[in-house]
């Protein structure tokens, strides 16, 4: 395994993203906002429970849906930051360590 340290040493190992409860989501889009990556993005969830395309910026399609959620669309663009972890108000994000990986 590749270790890494901090700007001042200090040893750093990253955690990668490797899932988003849907359940727990309550697709506000701090997680996306933060990763500069394209590892998420938002769908809508209809009626029929499926998830259905939309964006952050239109809330005209907020109709359509019961709710928003982020899913996780490009997971291996994920640098290990955390960054979306420590934005997320309801703790909804799976992260694992590099070395848990087998990184």
């Amino acid at each position: 395994m590749t270790t890494f340290s901090s700007r001042d040493g200090k040893p750093w190992e990253p955690t990668y993203i490797t899932a988003i409860d849907g359940d727990k989501c309550i697709g506000c889009g701090r997680c996306y906002k933060v990763c500069s990556r394209d590892v998420m993005h938002l769908m809508g969830v209809n009626e029929d429970g499926e998830l259905v395309g939309c964006s952050l910026e239109n809330d005209d399609d907020d109709e359509e849906f019961v709710r928003k959620v982020m899913v996780l669309d490009q997971p291996g663009n994920c640098i290990g930051c955390s960054a979306c972890n420590r934005v997320c108000p309801k703790d909804c994000q799976t992260h694992v360590k590099a070395s848990e990986l087998g990184l």
